[in-house]
Formats: structure tokens, sequence, C-alpha cells
């Protein structure tokens, strides 16, 4: 008898193919650490651009208020890796996006993984909104 698997795989609300380009390294010969942020932000909007019925110019938009990242190994150029987008938490007004850096040629390497908050706003008040159905829809589907 097969036994459930006590960590099943997240599903993948995308997959983001990007190149890693020489301006991303550092003085130390890798990418800078803050460029893993910056792809990591380059994969939520690609991801939230695809999902019907939002825009990122509407009055209820998301904002970061959160993120961790956990490095676990250094990407170097040339290179070209995949950021991996998946649901591990919706709230009544936000929604956790787990994420995951991966070695495009061989995906057991894992550059980076942990997870960004992202709370929806009034942009004219300032104040959190609740999640748009289109985003609850496509982080549930």
């Amino acid at each position: 008898m097969t036994q459930p698997n006590p960590h099943p795989q997240p599903r993948v609300l995308a997959r983001v193919p990007i190149s890693v380009r020489w301006r991303d390294m550092d003085a130390m010969g890798h990418v800078n650490n803050a460029k893993y942020v910056s792809y990591l932000e380059e994969a939520r909007v690609r991801w939230m651009n695809t999902v019907p019925g939002v825009s990122m110019s509407d009055r209820i938009a998301p904002v970061v208020a959160a993120t961790n990242v956990n490095y676990r190994a250094p990407i170097v150029w040339p290179n070209d890796i995949v950021v991996e987008l998946f649901v591990e938490r919706v709230g009544n007004s936000s929604v956790t996006i787990g994420h995951r850096i991966l070695d495009q040629k061989d995906e057991s390497v894992l550059y980076s993984d942990g997870n960004v908050v992202v709370v929806w706003m009034d942009t004219r008040t300032g104040r959190s909104a609740p999640l748009p159905e289109a985003i609850r829809a496509a982080v549930a589907a």
C-alpha cells in the first residue's frame, strides 16, 4: 500500500525562465544577492500579467509586505535560470507566494528558495483591500 507523501509538491503557479546578465554579477564573481530579489519580482510580475482580469495599474494593487530569501548556491554567469512560483497561503488581502530559483539545464541545482507575502492595497487610502477575485481564482485553480 502506498503511503501519502508527507511533503507533497505544491502546485506551480508559474515557471519563468530568466537569462543571467553580465551586469548581475558582483566583485565576488557571482550574481549579487539583490539580483535574486529582482529575479523573483520579474517572475511575479510576469505571472500576474497572465491572470485574466488583473492589471498592475488597478486601484487595488499588490505590494510586497515581506520577503524571505534563502541563498543555497551561487549563480554564476553565463547561465539561465528558472523561477518557480507556488502558493503557500491565501489570506483575506494577501497571498504568500513560495519561490525557488533553479538551474534551467539541471533543475536538481537549487540556487534559492523562500517566500514573499504580497498584500493588495487600495492605492488611494494606503490600506489593505480584499484579495481581488481574479487573483483568488488564479491561486485556487
